[in-house]
């Protein structure tokens, strides 16, 4: 699925200990590095579609995110601000070498990005954000139609150990509603052996409560973070270009353009356009990403 990526395990912080583990294109490489962060409830395995169109164009470094996959899963929801997310991804690039690069994000990924892009502007180049408008404007703007459609934004945000004991009950179960089901619809969007990795995700108790975490500081920590960042016209400075799902709750429920306007600093590249696709982007229209990225991140 990831021919001839190197696996990298890199400590970004000492207490509590997490360890970011992935995969990168030949530590030698000299072409220009490009950071790929996945989403929930998924792995570094969102990107097999992509990569392999990119291993002679790009440095590749796709790393799991702390609480998923093989990463670290520290216990506290502080641990999961994005702003301490979007650190292990700064001594991670420089761990390899990489004081700047280029990044393609999804959900939370791409929530991540953003903080790192507004902390970190020197850092990153250029950013490419999949199928998100910002965390703040998006439960500010909560309609019914929202709630019902990402009832999981309200659910895993619950105190613990409520949404983990429900989740943990029937993990694969819960895996394969949230995700389609057995439907023709999940076998379209997912290759079977990226699901199994998706699924094993519900069936690791501290997976399934650092995934709760990272929600939970999505509506605590993450909100105080952007007001603070608003209020001290902290806006993001690097160019950026949104895209987001056609079929999905973005095109339907938010103005994508309009809310990124909002947190980009004026004179700034912004642009964004809607693919044909539901939330699942990389998996769903892996060659309009792969198109994105070699128009936009050079």
């Amino acid at each position: 699925m990831f021919n001839g990526l190197v696996q990298f395990s890199i400590t970004t912080q000492a207490d509590p200990p997490v360890a970011i583990k992935g995969l990168q294109t030949s530590p030698e490489s000299v072409l220009p590095p490009l950071l790929l962060l996945h989403g929930f409830p998924q792995t570094r395995h969102i990107w097999h579609r992509i990569a392999p169109q990119l291993t002679t164009t790009y440095k590749l470094i796709i790393p799991d995110l702390r609480g998923y996959g093989e990463s670290s899963k520290p216990p506290s929801v502080a641990a999961y601000a994005k702003s301490a997310m979007a650190k292990d991804m700064i001594i991670l690039m420089n761990h390899l070498n990489h004081k700047t690069f280029f990044v393609c994000a999804h959900d939370r990924g791409a929530r991540l990005a953003h903080k790192l892009l507004v902390d970190h502007p020197d850092h990153v180049r250029k950013a490419i954000l999949l199928d998100i408008c910002p965390t703040l404007a998006m439960y500010e703007a909560t309609s019914q139609e929202f709630a019902t459609a990402y009832f999981h934004w309200f659910f895993l945000i619950q105190p613990a150990p409520l949404p983990e004991t429900l989740i943990s009950a029937t993990p694969r179960r819960f895996a394969e509603l949230y995700m389609g089901g057995i439907s023709e619809k999940r076998q379209e969007i997912f290759d079977e052996a990226c699901f199994e990795e998706y699924a094993r995700l519900f069936e690791n108790e501290d997976t399934v409560h650092a995934m709760c975490n990272d929600y939970r500081a999505a509506a605590t920590v993450d909100l105080d973070e952007q007001r603070a960042d608003m209020k001290e016209g902290r806006l993001i400075k690097s160019p950026v270009r949104i895209i987001w799902g056609r079929k999905g709750v973005i095109e339907r429920c938010f103005d994508a353009m309009a809310e990124w306007t909002k947190v980009v600093k004026k004179g700034v590249v912004l642009d964004g356009y809607s693919v044909d696709s539901g939330h699942y982007i990389p998996e769903e229209a892996p060659d309009d990403v792969v198109k994105a990225i070699r128009e936009f991140l050079v």
